[in-house]
């Protein structure tokens, strides 16, 4: 490569973005980088020194430990442009040997509710009902929209500190708050889409007719959002049918995915899916595009029954969101994999009025599914990283180097872990995240 020519005015200027990372750079790098006319823009971004998966280990049939080598990696344009053999001597920035794994993604998060960024405040009375919490935020939610915007900022750098450059939002769309809740989460990404992608589900918290909420979710859906959303439709809006057909309609005609919120764990919650599956069926343009959060149901089916609505799911291609719960029978993950269906991860709600806990980190959830189902070899503990990373994993199922590609996205982290299977075991630290080519944290 061909080092370009720039000033120092406009070296400063340019690579700001180093900044926020001091893992990666010493002054003395930086110096030496400003020379060279080699710099950390989105245009062009050479590493050195970058630690990449290349393969299994075997004993017999085992994987019993995962094979690792330096390279160069060199970006452009926010895509990955070439992988190249190392060359410790390289005009490059120094990886220092980290691991250089996908980023990772929260698929269920709600950006804006969050105590993050006021002073501290624990969950309130226990046992408290959706209806009761409903009447709660029509309670707190004025004040908090007042800064709504920037603690979505702030809850955004703290997911990528811990490694997370994308995320699906729900947002509340209800007459509380009507469409402001929509317009300051919608300026919040606009201020971080430089170093943060996202899509945006619009989440009817109130319900659809409980407190009347058709007309604004209309008007969501033909905002820039991506799909919409519902919520436990018998307990809230006292039926199946005229909820989901109101929600499947809308994403129809304005060619939206869906993605709902289903605590009900009984039968009216496997009635929902099934009554979902058999719409998307009807649909095929919804296939693909359909999502079950929480889906808590599953939890409380015998094998059989577990089998047979996994077996649906995926032959619809609807996705099941889940925060790995802790407590309670264990979400049947492993039969959903065993049939194809997609399953992404979220933190849900941070440090909010529905829950105290929410650390940011979604590597955590991998391992909080890896201690749930017994994944403790290196194979199985590898494998289950994808539940963080959107279902992108750096070696495939035969230990052949999947990621990264020339022409992949240049999303990524830096990570200190000499394998996937140790980041998810131990929760390795988060060193440096890329996002579209550009250092961010």
């Amino acid at each position: 490569m061909i080092p370009q020519n720039i000033s120092r005015k406009d070296f400063i200027r340019n690579s700001s973005i180093l900044l926020a990372s001091s893992y990666l750079l010493s002054t003395e790098n930086v110096e030496a980088h400003e020379k060279s006319g080699i710099v950390s823009t989105n245009k062009n971004l050479i590493l050195k020194n970058v630690l990449l998966e290349t393969g299994f280990e075997y004993d017999g049939d085992e994987v019993i430990k995962t094979k690792t080598a330096l390279f160069i990696v060199e970006l452009e344009a926010g895509k990955i442009k070439s992988v190249l053999p190392n060359n410790p001597k390289a005009n490059a920035i120094d990886a220092k040997g980290f691991l250089m794994l996908p980023s990772f993604k929260d698929m269920h998060i709600h950006l804006d509710k969050t105590y993050y960024g006021l002073p501290w405040q624990a969950h309130l009375k226990k046992n408290k009902s959706v209806k009761d919490m409903i009447a709660f935020e029509q309670q707190i939610i004025p004040e908090l929209l007042k800064t709504s915007t920037k603690r979505t900022e702030k809850l955004i750098e703290l997911l990528q500190s811990y490694g997370t450059g994308y995320a699906r939002s729900h947002v509340n769309i209800e007459p509380t708050s009507r469409l402001n809740s929509l317009k300051n989460l919608q300026k919040a990404l606009d201020n971080k889409k430089a170093s943060f992608g996202a899509e945006i589900v619009a989440f009817p918290q109130h319900g659809i007719y409980y407190t009347k909420s058709d007309e604004l979710l209309k008007e969501a859906a033909k905002m820039d959002i991506d799909f919409i959303g519902g919520l436990d439709p018998t307990s809230i809006d006292s039926g199946i049918e005229k909820h989901m057909d109101y929600i499947i309609q809308l994403a129809l005609d304005n060619k939206k995915g869906i993605d709902i919120h289903l605590h009900e764990s009984g039968e009216s919650g496997v009635k929902t899916i099934e009554y979902l599956v058999d719409k998307v069926n009807e649909n095929p343009v919804l296939k693909g595009k359909t999502y079950v959060s929480h889906a808590f149901a599953l939890r409380y089916l015998d094998k059989n029954k577990t089998e047979e609505m996994a077996e649906k799911l995926g032959a619809a291609k609807i996705g099941i969101a889940s925060t790995i719960p802790l407590s309670g029978t264990p979400m049947p993950i492993p039969t959903l994999y065993k049939y194809g269906v997609e399953v992404v991860a979220g933190n849900d709600c941070i440090v909010d009025h529905w829950s105290t806990f929410g650390t940011g980190s979604i590597l955590q959830k991998a391992n909080v599914a890896a201690q749930i189902y017994g994944y403790r070899t290196e194979f199985d503990l590898s494998r289950i990283l994808k539940i963080a990373t959107g279902n992108i994993l750096p070696l495939d199922d035969k230990g052949k180097q999947a990621w990264p590609k020339q022409g992949d996205k240049a999303d990524f982290v830096l990570i200190d872990a000499s394998c996937s299977a140790e980041a998810v075991s131990r929760i390795s630290p988060v060193k440096s995240l890329v996002h579209n080519g550009n250092l961010v944290f």
